[in-house]
C-alpha cells in the first residue's frame, strides 16, 4: 500500500481536498493511503476522506510561515516516508513546494493539469511556454513523488466514507520566525471567475465592444471573462482571464462570445456543465465543445439577449 501526503492549505480547503483524486490517479484506487497534513486544526469536511489526519500542535506557527510549515512537511517524510507528496498551487503551496523538495533532494513538477500512465511510467502533464504546449514530465521510480497541482483541474467526487485516524504531532523542527507582521489591510471584496456558476466571456470576436458584456453578465447575474487575446490587447486584467496561463474554471454556464477556442482556452475549462458559443465561424473549435452554437455576430446576440430578458421581466 502506496501512501500520499497531501498539505491542506486552509484558505483553499476544497481545492487541497480534491488531491485525492491525484492521489488515486497516480498510485490506483484502493492502492493509496491518504494523509493529510493541517497547520493547527483539520477542517470538519475533511473527516471521512483521509485515511489519517496529521494535526500540527504549535501556536508558534502562522499560516504564512512558509519556512516552519517547510520544517513540519519533512519532519513528517522523515517519520513516515511518504511515496508522494501533494500541494495545492495556491500562494502559499507555490513557495512551499519547492523549498521542500530541495530539502528531500527530489524533483518536483509544479502546476500540474493531467496524469497518465505510459507503459507503466508515470507521467505528470503541465502546461509550458506560457500555456502555448503541454509538457509531459515522467517519473522512472524516484520517491517522494512531487508535485504541486493546479486549482480547479480535478475533483475529488468518491462517496466513500473512511474511518479517518486523527494524529495530534508536537513537531521538533520549528524554529523561531523571522517574520515580523508590520501591517495588516483587509483586502477588498472581489468576485473570483473560478467561483462563479455563470460566465459571459469574450475574445478576439468582441474586442472592440468588450465592455458591452457587463450589459448581459447583469441581466443574468453572472461573472465576465476574457480569453488571452483580450488580456494580452490590455482590454481585461489577467485576473478574468480563462485558459492555462490565466484561470481554469468549473460554471454551470460558460457563454463563450467571439472566442475561437484555442487548445491554451479550452484547457481552462474543466467540469463545465453547459456551454453556449457565438461566433461567425461555426467551425471555430470552441464550437464542438459547445451544447448550443449560434452562428452570428456576439454583439447582436448580447443586444438581443439582453433585450429579450428585460421584455420578459416586465
Amino acid at each position: 500500500m502506496k501512501k500520499s501526503l497531501i498539505y491542506l492549505d486552509a484558505e483553499n480547503i476544497r481545492n487541497s481536498i480534491d488531491l485525492l483524486e491525484v492521489a488515486e490517479l497516480v498510485h490506483g484506487k484502493g492502492e493509496v493511503e491518504t494523509y493529510a497534513l493541517c497547520i493547527h486544526q483539520c477542517p470538519k469536511e475533511a473527516y471521512g476522506k483521509f485515511d489519517v489526519i496529521i494535526n500540527v500542535q504549535d501556536d508558534s506557527i502562522q499560516t504564512y510561515d512558509v519556512l516552519n510549515i517547510t520544517n513540519c512537511l519533512e519532519e513528517m517524510h522523515r517519520n513516515y516516508t511518504f511515496d508522494s507528496i501533494l500541494i495545492p498551487a495556491t500562494h502559499i503551496g507555490r513557495m512551499l513546494a519547492p523549498r521542500l523538495s530541495m530539502r528531500l533532494h527530489v524533483g518536483l513538477v509544479a502546476d500540474v493539469t493531467a496524469i497518465d500512465h505510459i507503459d507503466g511510467i508515470l507521467e505528470m502533464v503541465r502546461p509550458a511556454y506560457s500555456g502555448k504546449i503541454m509538457a509531459g514530465i515522467v517519473n522512472r521510480g524516484r520517491v517522494p513523488i512531487m508535485m504541486s497541482v493546479r486549482q480547479n483541474i480535478f475533483a475529488y467526487t468518491s462517496d466513500q466514507v473512511k474511518k479517518t485516524l486523527s494524529i495530534n504531532v508536537y513537531p521538533t523542527s520549528v524554529q523561531a520566525s523571522n517574520i515580523s507582521l508590520l501591517e495588516v489591510k483587509v483586502k477588498e471584496k472581489t468576485k473570483d471567475i473560478r467561483e462563479s456558476t455563470v460566465l459571459i466571456s469574450g475574445g478576439g470576436g468582441v474586442m472592440d465592444q468588450f465592455h458591452r458584456l457587463d450589459e448581459l453578465a447583469v441581466e443574468l447575474n453572472a461573472q465576465v471573462s476574457a480569453s488571452r487575446r483580450i488580456v494580452d490587447s490590455g482590454i481585461a486584467t489577467r485576473k478574468i482571464q480563462v485558459g492555462q496561463s490565466g484561470n481554469t474554471v468549473s460554471p454551470k454556464l460558460y457563454i463563450a462570445l467571439g472566442i475561437y477556442g484555442s487548445l491554451q482556452h479550452i484547457e481552462g475549462l474543466k467540469n463545465v456543465e453547459n456551454i453556449i458559443s457565438v461566433n461567425i465561424d461555426k467551425d471555430a473549435p470552441i464550437c464542438s465543445l459547445s451544447d448550443i452554437v449560434v452562428e452570428g455576430d456576439a454583439v447582436e446576440f448580447i443586444e438581443k439577449l439582453v433585450e429579450k430578458i428585460r421584455r420578459e421581466k416586465v
